[in-house]
């Protein structure tokens, strides 16, 4: 059973970094394309970023110079989404999607809230 889990989300100032994580237990790392979206209030979800197993990545132009991802190398399992200079319009609900073949698995969400 595939079991998606984002966490790391909080309210913090504008200018300030953050960390999100997003844990897929029971994934098949051959396969595992992670993919990480957002959704502001009255918004439709975007994609944020997206890394295959090989480790290739495409980016949300407004935020590849402000994002990176990163794989733990160690267990494969989590994909991290480090988020500096946030500013107000990077509130949002934050969700890791996992692509593994022809199934998709989606997390509950992590809240960011940015205030100025």
């Amino acid at each position: 059973q595939v079991q998606v889990e984002e966490s790391g989300g909080r309210l913090v100032e504008s200018g300030e970094s953050l960390r999100l994580s997003c844990v897929v237990r029971g994934s098949n790392k051959r396969t595992d394309v992670r993919t990480w979206y957002r959704q502001a209030p009255g918004k439709p979800r975007e994609l944020i970023a997206e890394m295959t197993p090989n480790e290739n990545t495409i980016w949300l132009n407004s935020v590849k110079d402000r994002f990176t991802l990163s794989r733990d190398n160690n267990e494969k399992e989590t994909v991290y989404l480090q988020m500096s200079s946030l500013s107000p319009d990077d509130t949002a609900l934050y969700y890791c999607h996992s692509q593994q073949g022809g199934v998709g698995y989606w997390g509950q969400g992590t809240q960011v809230c940015v205030f100025s």
